[in-house]
């Protein structure tokens, strides 16, 4: 069993060549009891983005702070704090950020989708 505040973590850098100004919070894995998947917070800055990927897995996000757009295949939609997604297995997409703050959002992923 794990209570915690996020806002107690570093972020670690997301080491990718393709992510710009990102990096990530691990609130609730494998480390805390969940063994199959991994809740974490993403963080971009702003003009930041995440890598634009497909993988074989799904994830499902929940926007908390600022804004940004989700290409999701060749669609691009706003979101904002209170927007939900559902990224379904082998979906092309990435995040970015696109307001004057940053940009945040929970990211679930089997423990697969986590590096």
């Amino acid at each position: 069993m794990i209570v915690a505040d996020e806002h107690a973590l570093t972020a670690k850098i997301i080491d990718h060549p393709e992510a710009k100004d990102a990096a990530m919070k691990v609130l609730v894995g494998a480390e805390q009891g969940w063994q199959d998947y991994v809740m974490r917070v993403i963080e971009l800055d702003p003009g930041g983005h995440s890598p634009a990927h497909v993988h074989p897995w799904p994830h499902i996000n929940y926007m908390l702070e600022g804004q940004g757009t989700l290409l999701l295949g060749e669609a691009s939609h706003a979101v904002q704090a209170g927007a939900y997604a559902f990224v379904p297995s082998g979906t092309f997409h990435q995040f970015k950020n696109t307001g004057e703050g940053k940009f945040r959002f929970i990211c679930i992923v089997p423990k697969a989708g986590h590096k």
